[in-house]
């Protein structure tokens, strides 16, 4: 049987939004903290799920090149905004989410209406920017998904007219980074170190992505396990 050392996982630091995790991985075997790092960096980036916009309908507006009348942003920019939108659905289904605004200054996600199901997780978000006497009015239609999923892939063939899909980034991740270093055990230094910076929207727990990340690359991994019942356990 191959001796291994054991590893530790240390949750180093927990930003007090709960959107920013550090975590120390060690010791491992040289080479798995680029191995588990990279791994877990692309797993977290596209394979957790989360929430999203995947169409808006506006008043008046038939294709995302438009104009608004008193909306300071064309309806590509608005779009853009809306992409930012990070939310939480606790239902399978697909939500309505509607705005419906008649105040000159700026509209945020606190204009947002929704049911008891949706919770909206960064009010503050600017969506547009109104003149005095406009009126804004949007509908977006919300699910739930995975990854990244592009407009084509949200466009239905039944969509009524006015109904513009969008790229919908469904994962609560936004940002990771790995570094790999040395580290000791006893006299011996070919050991790695392994830190992993976590950036989350606020739908998921640092901690709570990285657990995840980890149990979907378990699951890949396991069906590897099965080809044979001579492999040494460790």
């Amino acid at each position: 049987m191959i001796e291994i050392e054991k590893p530790k996982i240390e949750t180093v630091e927990i930003s007090d939004d709960a959107k920013y995790g550090k975590f120390v991985v060690e010791p491992l075997e040289r080479g798995y903290g680029t191995t588990m790092g990279n791994s877990l960096r692309r797993i977290l980036l596209s394979s957790l799920p989360g929430a999203a916009v995947s169409s808006v309908q506006f008043d008046s507006v038939l294709h995302e090149f438009s104009t608004m009348d008193g909306v300071v942003e064309d309806v590509t920019a608005i779009i853009l905004n809306i992409k930012n939108l990070a939310m939480k659905i606790y239902s399978e289904e697909e939500k309505t989410l509607e705005i419906d605004v008649q105040r000159e200054g700026k509209v945020t996600a606190a204009d947002i209406i929704h049911d008891s199901d949706v919770e909206i997780l960064n009010p503050e978000l600017v969506i547009a920017t109104l003149d005095e006497g406009a009126r804004f009015h949007l509908r977006m239609t919300a699910k739930k998904g995975r990854g990244y999923v592009p407009a084509e892939g949200n466009n239905n063939d039944d969509m009524p007219i006015g109904v513009i899909p969008v790229d919908s980034i469904f994962t609560p991740v936004s940002r990771v980074n790995y570094q790999v270093e040395n580290t000791r055990v006893g006299q011996v230094t070919n050991y790695d170190k392994l830190t992993l910076d976590v950036w989350t929207d606020g739908s998921i727990r640092p901690e709570e992505a990285v657990s995840l990340g980890a149990k979907i690359l378990t699951e890949h991994l396991n069906i590897f396990v099965g080809l044979t019942d001579q492999a040494a356990v460790i």
